[in-house]
């Protein structure tokens, strides 16, 4: 009703100022009769009423379509009325629908061709990443240790643009089963004992034996090593103490990864898992690209997780986990 109101405004001043005129002229041509002049302008009134009143029962559907809210693009291309404005209309939006649909299949072959290649990169750099690593066994102390941190440096990043590859199809890389939280967390510490002693910082892990949670192991996997890794990058020199805690209730798992580092400032706290968000810690620190929490929380949030976060400056963060 209120856009039939607004697209015929005008047609009824429009009308109005006509009989004004209309009126006006009998007076000025000394018609001074108010029955004839009062009956000209009711003629005129319901003449428009009548008129407005089939524009909108004959038009109403047009309306309707118009002013609800779209569910899907095919709501867009329902039949308005058989009236040639509408036609036109009609066969407009279907045009553009099309031109749409066009462009919207060339991007997705366009953006599936990029994942691909990047995903074919990522495994062609781990081959000389290996070839690195072998080479560093046959050097001497301190190039040996040093080598090694470099390669291991090039291998999170390497994983990193990996998984922002995947996660465009996510839905599709899923695996939900049963999974030990216990082993994920200790194969986790092996995988990354190199980078604790690099950091002169030692874990100190609470985790009851035997508790199982539904989710992908995989993608577990990379959340829990990209938050100790974090945790790692913004403790070091401040601390010797990280925190992993497992908790178990009655409805749901909590994981607890508490370091004893900078912080987050609280202005940061908010936006610390948008995309390519760094923040006061992320120019200290250069390496910080701001991809990272933007994956953990993307991953956590597709498989029905939950992820909590305080913090303190120069007291440390805590990231909670919650598996219901």
């Amino acid at each position: 009703m209120k856009l039939f109101i607004r697209e015929h405004i005008l047609l009824v001043v429009l009308q109005v100022v006509q009989m004004m005129t209309i009126a006006s002229l009998l007076w000025l041509s000394n018609i001074h009769e108010w029955p004839i002049v009062i009956y000209s302008l009711l003629l005129c009134s319901v003449f428009l009423f009548c008129y407005l009143v089939y524009q909108y029962v004959s038009r109403r559907k047009y309306y309707n379509i118009l002013t609800k809210q779209l569910t899907t693009l095919d709501d867009s291309l329902q039949p308005l009325d058989e009236r040639p404005i509408s036609l036109a209309l009609g066969r407009l939006l279907r045009n553009q629908y099309d031109l749409f649909q066009t462009e919207l299949i060339s991007l997705y072959e366009k953006q599936n061709e990029q994942l691909i290649f990047i995903d074919r990169w990522v495994h062609q750099m781990k081959t000389p990443l290996s070839v690195i690593e072998l080479m560093a066994h046959e050097l001497d102390e301190p190039e040996a240790s040093s080598l090694r941190e470099e390669a291991d440096r090039l291998k999170a990043g390497l994983t990193t643009a990996l998984y922002m590859a995947r996660l465009r199809n996510i839905e599709h890389d899923f695996n939900i089963k049963q999974v030990n939280v216990k082993t994920v967390i200790q194969e986790i510490l092996v995988d990354n004992r190199r980078l604790f002693i690099r950091h002169g910082i030692y874990p100190n892990v609470n985790i009851v034996d035997n508790i199982f949670i539904h989710t992908d192991e995989k993608w577990l996997h990379f959340i829990i090593n990209q938050l100790i890794e974090n945790a790692l990058k913004y403790s070091t020199g401040h601390t010797d103490k990280l925190e992993i805690i497992v908790e178990k209730t009655a409805n749901n798992t909590t994981l607890s990864i508490k370091d004893f580092g900078i912080g987050i400032p609280k202005e940061d706290i908010r936006s610390i898992f948008k995309p390519f968000y760094t923040g006061k810690n992320g120019r200290l620190y250069r390496e910080s690209t701001g991809v990272g929490l933007y994956l953990v929380k993307e991953v956590i949030t597709h498989l029905g997780h939950d992820v909590n976060v305080t913090s303190k400056v120069d007291k440390g963060t805590t990231f909670e986990i919650t598996f219901s």
